[in-house]
């Protein structure tokens, strides 16, 4: 057989391919920064509550392309108020997990041999869509002080065949979250050369409640530009149940129901259940792991202020710390001695675009603070070698 070249040349799954570098997968002394997955299951009262839905027959049929209506209406009544804006539920479409919602909205606006503008580093899932799908990613420059991207680098790389700006705040690897000012110039660089700016904010519920993520919604034109990604795999510990959302203009969501409809059919109907309940019922729950991974965020911080310590902590937020490393070698045989000889499973820099050499991710998020001296013990001792 022969295969799609496209498809051969996109890197493999680099979860996957870190985990192969485990020795021994059941040793004790694993510490897990590999994947940015919940350190708990959803509260018990989901957990009931979808149980007891799925034996009486609830969650079994497909759904509407677009989604339950309680579920676009629940979300749109979420985003309108955390981020102080006008969301209707005709502004959204529920997809299996935000990859998917990433995946149609590229194969919406995007044919072979488009552009796409995205700053470094970038989510890995991203960057691989692009390359199976042949449009071209225009890197943005990591400013490793800042650790946000600069809106006038992204005007000198626009042309007739870029279609969208993508930002993933906070962002995914670094933890960094993009300032107002610097969302709202990549905003109007969109709006005004007719492009879409592709906002993946799946990790926006652990920003501080009293902080707005940023001001689009409140725009009365945010539907001709803004593109919403999002997901509920986080916020709810629903990684298993594929749950995302796209929110944007009509017209687009006409055409990528299309997408929906060739792919996923519908979202799984499960996970739309139980994201209608987290929305409806789990606010006091939801702040109180968002406030947990605020705490884990100032430890890893005070963490890596240890005087031996040769590595360095760029950024950190949300679910991740971008940590740049002490030695003169690629990142992936550093991440792999790391996992083999001092048993802390990380992801190299590599893996989010290029010129990431010096650098690793960290997804702290499940691991507890306490464990965070002896990574930064280890990570000490592997300065010996």
């Amino acid at each position: 057989m022969k295969f799609n070249p496209n498809v051969v040349d996109c890197a493999a799954a680099p979860i996957a391919e870190a985990w192969s570098w485990v020795t021994n997968p059941q040793s004790e002394n694993l510490i897990d920064m590999c994947q940015a997955v919940p350190a708990h299951l959803p509260p018990q009262s989901l957990r009931d509550y979808l149980g007891d839905a799925i034996k009486a027959g609830e969650g079994a049929t497909y759904t509407d392309i677009r989604g339950i209506p309680p579920l676009r209406e629940a979300l749109a009544g979420n985003i309108s108020e955390r981020y102080q804006g006008s969301v209707t539920a005709d502004d959204i479409l529920i997809t299996a997990g935000c990859n998917q919602a990433f995946c149609s909205v590229v194969d919406t606006l995007c044919e072979a041999g488009d552009e796409v503008i995205v700053p470094l580093p970038c989510y890995f899932n991203h960057q691989m869509w692009l390359t199976t799908r042949a449009v071209v990613p225009r890197y943005l420059s990591f400013n490793a002080e800042t650790a946000m991207p600069d809106p006038g680098e992204a005007s000198s790389l626009i042309n007739e065949r870029t279609r969208a700006i993508l930002l993933v705040t906070p962002n995914n690897p670094s933890g960094a979250i993009y300032s107002h000012e610097c969302i709202e110039q990549f905003f109007e660089l969109a709006r005004e050369h007719g492009l879409a700016l592709i906002m993946d904010e799946t990790y926006r519920d652990f920003i501080d409640i009293n902080q707005l993520p940023h001001r689009l919604f409140s725009r009365l034109d945010w539907r001709e530009t803004l593109v919403h990604l999002y997901s509920f795999s986080k916020v709810f510990s629903l990684t298993g149940f594929r749950t995302g959302a796209v929110a944007a203009s009509q017209p687009l969501l006409d055409q990528l129901k299309k997408i929906q409809d060739c792919t996923a059919i519908c979202a799984p109907h499960a996970g739309q259940l139980a994201a209608v309940y987290g929305l409806q019922n789990l606010q006091t729950w939801k702040l109180e792991k968002s406030d947990e991974l605020a705490r884990r965020a100032i430890a890893i911080r005070q963490a890596f202020d240890h005087p031996d310590l040769n590595y360095r902590l760029i950024s950190a937020g949300a679910y991740f710390a971008y940590i740049e490393h002490p030695f003169e070698a690629p990142a992936r045989d550093v991440v792999k001695r790391l996992i083999q000889q001092h048993e802390i499973i990380s992801l190299p820099g590599s893996y989010f675009g290029r010129d990431q050499e010096k650098f690793i991710r960290f997804a702290y998020a499940n691991v507890h603070e306490k464990h965070f001296d002896d990574v930064i013990q280890r990570l000490i001792a592997s300065q010996q070698t």
